[in-house]
């Protein structure tokens, strides 16, 4: 999950140049022309990492420099002060995941109206928490505009910022049935032979425990007697059900066992961060201590702490991946895919000494000051001296020679 914190890392910079170069537009706009086109001075675009995102310009430009596939630096021609832009590779990234959202307008649409309906009885959810969770469902950053202010006919949205359902006669009629009975199904269908009784897959998940999970002989016969538990549906209003006996909160737990799994799946990558998850807590009906809730349930869950140092918590929903691929990929996330790929070229492939060509006190300005600057000329382009360094994978005893070699990075901006 370190790929995803520079992922986070990367957008949260990108917005804050997209803010910098024109304060008046949306955090999430995306001219025509591409952004890479757009390039601010690095000394504001520090002080906003500073103020916005607690990241120190020395923090921000080191990450800039460990990815020079995404962001070129370089000396104004004009003002001779450090720039910085989105390379064309970085711009057009982050074109087509854009152009694959408003691509699946219509699907993020019905995905919106099932995460509401999964809040009976009033289907009503605060904008701020689908904001937060935007990303997942594959929404654009102005969907409160583009999509709920578009569509009165299917959505409202209140004077105290809840976004309401607003039914429809439109509405497909599959619209309130879970993934998981459409999965259990199509599996019955597929593979059911004479022995098999329909009570063992009506109610039953999909499980696939990790490798090395022992499961013993008492954990198999309470996960069977589990997987036969009826449940209600987790789209059904239970709000008048009396859940007094222990047998009802059984049922209830399962029931928001199938609020979960639903709600990853109305996802574009079938995953969300755990802190995300929590917001929905009353709407799904999953208890307070969340993490403990679906660490019972690991066949179907998987929670991931890498990343962040721990500190961020993902939540996996195991069957739609297998040995870390999506198995059911979409054109959202092959383009995540593409932003991904891109963080994690290697920058030895990008002829740094050449793109910081003639850029004077550039190198003091990113680091923070001559010793600073010192430190990060020797950090990635290595000793002024006669010491060795390797430049396109051949061995060159001249600092200031050129490897010969024109990266894919540089050669985009000869014009």
């Amino acid at each position: 999950m370190e790929v995803q914190k520079r992922v986070r890392r990367f957008l949260a910079l990108h917005a804050l140049l997209l803010y910098a170069a024109s304060p008046t537009a949306p955090s999430g706009a995306f001219s025509a022309g591409g952004s890479g086109a757009v390039s601010v001075s690095f000394s504001r675009l520090g002080a906003l990492a500073r103020r916005q995102l607690r990241l120190s310009p020395l923090d921000a430009g080191q990450f800039m420099l460990r990815h020079p596939h995404a962001f070129h630096l370089f000396l104004h021609p004009v003002h001779r002060i450090l720039h910085v832009r989105l390379t064309p590779r970085a711009a057009a990234a982050l074109r087509l995941e854009a152009d694959a959202i408003t691509a699946s307008r219509p699907a993020a649409i019905l995905r919106l109206r099932k995460l509401l309906l999964l809040a009976p009885p009033h289907h009503r959810l605060r904008l701020e928490n689908i904001h937060l969770l935007r990303r997942d469902l594959g929404l654009p950053d102005d969907f409160a505009d583009s999509i709920i202010q578009s569509n009165p006919a299917l959505f409202r949205l209140t004077p105290d910022g809840f976004v309401e359902l607003v039914p429809s006669p439109d509405d497909p009629p599959d619209l309130t049935v879970a993934a998981v009975e459409r999965s259990r199904e199509r599996h019955y269908r597929e593979h059911r032979s004479p022995g098999d009784g329909e009570e063992d897959a009506r109610f039953a998940f999909p499980t696939r425990f990790p490798p090395g999970f022992k499961i013993g002989k008492y954990f198999r016969i309470a996960v069977w007697k589990w997987q036969r538990l009826p449940y209600a549906s987790p789209y059904a209003d239970v709000s008048g059900h009396d859940l007094r006996s222990l047998e009802a909160q059984r049922r209830m737990e399962k029931r928001a066992v199938a609020a979960v799994h639903e709600l990853l799946c109305l996802t574009v990558e079938k995953r969300t961060t755990l802190e995300r998850l929590a917001l929905f807590r009353d709407a799904l009906g999953v208890p307070k201590k969340i993490k403990e809730f679906l660490l019972k349930y690991q066949g179907i869950f998987y929670i991931s702490t890498r990343g962040n140092q721990g500190k961020l918590h993902t939540v996996f929903l195991r069957e739609a991946y297998y040995k870390g691929e999506l198995l059911d990929s979409n054109e959202i996330h092959d383009a995540r895919r593409k932003q991904e790929e891109l963080l994690l070229m290697s920058p030895e492939k990008a002829n740094l000494d050449r793109m910081f060509t003639s850029m004077g006190r550039g190198w003091d300005e990113l680091g923070g000051g001559r010793r600073g600057g010192a430190e990060l000329r020797e950090k990635f382009l290595g000793d002024a001296g006669g010491r060795k360094r390797k430049i396109g994978g051949q061995d060159d005893d001249d600092d200031g020679a050129d490897s010969g070699e024109d990266s894919g990075v540089e050669s985009l901006y000869i014009e």
